[in-house]
């Protein structure tokens, strides 16, 4: 499993994740990322909001309830082992 690193802009902190699937939909970049190995983990939906010319990515937390469902779908069926609870 990959693991990436986050810098929070506003604190610069950062943190790291582990990537558990990615996809495109609708030309917008989504990944869904953990901070633990384990089973039963807390999971987050990201969405890469840079723009193309950029040179780092920028991700943001999905909160829009109905992008939420529709990408946690997509993720479940992309990951058949997987249950995303919201």
């Amino acid at each position: 499993m990959e693991k990436i690193q986050f810098t929070f802009e506003d604190t610069n902190e950062t943190a790291e994740f582990y990537v558990l699937e990615q996809t495109v939909i609708n030309g917008s970049a989504y990944i869904l990322v953990t901070d633990s190995e384990e089973d039963d983990a807390e999971c987050l939906i990201l969405k890469d909001t840079s723009a193309k010319e950029d040179s780092d990515s920028v991700y943001e937390i999905v909160e829009d309830d109905t992008e939420l469902k529709a990408v946690s779908k997509v993720f479940e069926e992309l990951l058949e082992d997987i249950d995303i609870e919201m």
